[in-house]
């Protein structure tokens, strides 16, 4: 009888790693609750629930310390006469988005609004917001959108200019 063994390709391309300095290095403790927001991390993602479990641990979700830190993990920047003439009704758009993501996912959040000479900047917590708030735009609006995803910095910046 005749063994095979496989050896292991040592010249393949690294992938390099995504860094995010607030991506967690390993899970919470279950059951833990943020202390700022009071989501709570249980059965293996954060949540919101309606009352504090038992014996839980605090810990500040991802979150909350980007907010505390100032530091977004996506922008997405709002141009045109449009955005100026109709800005409270994007900014309700913006937010109806935000309260439909966080609904399921407490750590996708809308940090900060600004506004700037010619444009709105809206910072989110997360990736996925942005794109989320840009694809509503375009639809409601159309107009021209551009999403910039950074992979080795896990960062997103969407472009909404309006038409």
């Amino acid at each position: 009888m005749t063994t095979y063994f496989t050896e292991h390709r040592k010249d393949r391309l690294m992938q390099e790693r995504v860094h995010d300095p607030y991506q967690s290095r390993g899970k919470p403790r279950e059951p833990s609750m943020c202390p700022k927001c009071k989501a709570v991390f249980q059965g293996g993602r954060w949540q919101w629930i309606k009352s504090r479990p038992a014996n839980a641990h605090e810990e500040m979700c991802q979150a909350c310390q980007r907010i505390r830190d100032d530091y977004p993990a996506g922008l997405v920047s709002l141009k045109g006469e449009f955005v100026a003439t109709h800005k409270k009704e994007i900014l309700n758009l913006a937010r109806n988005q935000e309260q439909a993501e966080r609904a399921l996912h407490p750590l996708h959040r809308i940090l900060r609004i600004e506004e700037r000479v010619d444009h709105l900047v809206i910072s989110t917590t997360d990736i996925h917001l942005p794109k989320r708030i840009g694809e509503a735009l375009h639809r409601a609006y159309k107009g021209e959108l551009d999403l910039n995803y950074e992979k080795e910095s896990c960062f997103v910046r969407v472009i909404w200019t309006s038409p």
